[in-house]
């Protein structure tokens, strides 16, 4: 059975497919950064734990022994403790190609993002760029995996619903198929058995944000209001923090604005639905506030 290195195993996409590889009985050594993140994984039997820092490449020493997979969703959404995104999704993830490539692993599957070529003055876009185009100019095979958007990421839609108040920009209407990390991790490790060298990546169904919005209401069972922003608001926001911010503080924000007004919607995979995420998160938020 093979030996798979799950690097970003504490992330949403990345603790999905560690506990799929485990149903189908591969060998796992999770990457963590500290001790306290091995309680994550209480419930999967995880069979090797590695600590380390993919942006210090000294303490990567020996994590590709008698690895025969790489899966990396490695990324930042928000640059602290001094690292960027070149740092971590680009750097970081170079790091371990380069100790892959020297052990002679024999695949390096890797999460990028659906519709980056749309977006090359992005930050997180440029750094995974970047980090794409060393992966598929190296000596193994790779497998890239572009989805459209987590469940996780529609968490933002359930934060504004628990005001009542929910903002879009436009008319509400951009398109996206987000899909769940266990539907994710199914896609992922497919395409690791399969060898497939690319593949974009959508949940089950299409949404309209406007969906979206007054899903997230339902589930807290509220009526609440939409409003529509104009976009040269956005535009406006956008300017304002990329001249006087430092790309450390407006990464994160030029994403989630720029994400808000683009369609994300590709090729349907697996069957879980956000209308059943949301509803398990609200009650989630609803139990913490009793």
């Amino acid at each position: 059975m093979k030996n798979v290195l799950v690097a970003g195993a504490t992330g949403y996409a990345g603790y999905h497919v560690v506990g799929e590889l485990k149903k189908r009985n591969y060998r796992v050594r999770a990457l963590i950064r500290n001790e306290k993140q091995k309680e994550k994984f209480k419930d999967i039997d995880i069979d090797e734990f590695f600590i380390a820092q993919v942006a210090e490449l000294e303490t990567l020493q020996g994590i590709m022994n008698d690895i025969d997979w790489v899966f990396s969703s490695i990324g930042i959404t928000r640059q602290k403790d001094g690292l960027t995104y070149d740092d971590v999704d680009y750097r970081g993830n170079l790091n371990l190609l380069k100790e892959a490539e020297q052990n002679n692993v024999e695949l390096f599957a890797y999460i990028s993002v659906f519709g980056a070529d749309k977006f090359p003055e992005l930050k997180i876009i440029q750094a995974k760029k970047k980090f794409v185009y060393a992966l598929k100019n190296s000596s193994m095979k790779c497998s890239i995996i572009r989805p459209t958007g987590f469940f996780s990421d529609m968490r933002d839609f359930l934060n504004m619903a628990t005001s009542k108040k929910i903002f879009l920009f436009g008319d509400g209407e951009y398109m996206i198929s987000p899909i769940s990390g266990k539907d994710l991790a199914n896609v992922c490790i497919d395409s690791m058995e399969k060898g497939i060298e690319e593949i974009n990546v959508g949940g089950p169904k299409v949404y309209s944000q406007n969906q979206i919005a007054r899903i997230a209401l339902n589930a807290f069972g509220l009526k609440g209001k939409i409003y529509h922003l104009p976009l040269w608001v956005r535009d406006t926001v956008l300017f304002l923090i990329r001249t006087f911010t430092t790309q450390k503080i407006y990464g994160p924000y030029e994403f989630f604005l720029t994400a808000m007004t683009t369609n994300a919607a590709t090729d349907r995979y697996g069957s879980d639905l956000l209308e059943d995420f949301f509803e398990t998160e609200a009650r989630k938020i609803l139990s913490n506030k009793d």
